[in-house]
């Protein structure tokens, strides 16, 4: 019984100390500066490097779809996809190397309408990205996802929901948004787990986004998870002990 005292005791001051989770990933240090969550009412998708675009051009506001490849109006489907490249531009045809990285898909449009009006009659342009997607890690172990985002502008709350939402092990508090260049990435800090929170949760994820939500660490069980073996162990030899001092207790008995 006084072993298992003092194990309990080990485990009572083990769990008061910060345990430093291995299992915690993207960690940042204390008085980490966050960068500054944007203005959700006025974000939209913006078009950056790695993204793939299809694009349609209409010559006569949409009359007649245009074959920019044979430079020919015909009817049917265009369904050529071209990569932004590292620095922002892409390689079109007819116009050549063009810079979208940066814009909205709608000024993206309105600016490809402008560049092609001096080739084609009153251009019109649908332009769609293929690739998008973000990375899920919704604070459950192994239960990471890679999310294709079909809507152009999927907010965060969006993102967590087609995920499955947050379980019991999750800090809804405490919700990083990572961005941009890995090397040297806009690292933002959301809070869920308040109704003040959902304006930041609307936030528009944009292509490559890292969503992580910190696992909740409870250091009293899994401390107690990892000496359970030696608790089992010292319990079933402190039996055996008593179970052994007691036949030779009474075998002296049986002696006298």
């Amino acid at each position: 019984m006084k072993h298992l005292l003092f194990i309990a005791a080990i485990i009572s001051v083990l769990s008061s100390c910060k345990v430093l989770d291995p299992s915690i990933m993207l960690r940042t240090p204390e008085n980490y500066e966050f960068s500054q969550i944007p203005d959700s009412a006025g974000t939209e998708y913006k078009l950056a490097a790695n993204d793939v675009i299809q694009f349609k051009i209409y010559s006569n506001d949409g009359f007649q779809l245009v074959d920019i490849g044979n430079a020919q109006l015909i009817r049917g489907e265009l369904n050529t996809a071209y990569k932004i490249e590292f620095d922002g531009t892409t390689k079109l045809p007819v116009i050549g190397r063009t810079k979208l990285a940066g814009i909205t898909l709608r000024e993206c449009e309105l600016y490809l309408e402008e560049l092609y009006s001096e080739f084609y009659n009153s251009p019109y342009v649908i332009v769609n990205v293929t690739n998008k997607r973000v990375i899920i890690f919704p604070g459950r172990s192994g239960s990471a996802t890679v999310l294709n985002l079909s809507n152009d502008n999927t907010t965060l709350l969006e993102a967590i929901a087609m995920t499955g939402g947050l379980g019991g092990d999750a800090k809804a508090a405490q919700i990083k948004v990572i961005r941009g260049d890995k090397e040297n990435p806009e690292v933002y800090l959301v809070d869920l787990s308040t109704i003040a929170g959902m304006r930041d949760g609307s936030m528009v994820l944009q292509a490559n986004d890292i969503i992580y939500v910190e696992p909740r660490v409870r250091p009293l069980l899994e401390i107690a998870g990892e000496l359970s073996p030696i608790v089992s162990l010292v319990s079933v030899s402190t039996s055996l002990i008593s179970t052994i001092y007691s036949i030779y207790a009474l075998s002296t008995l049986v002696g006298q």
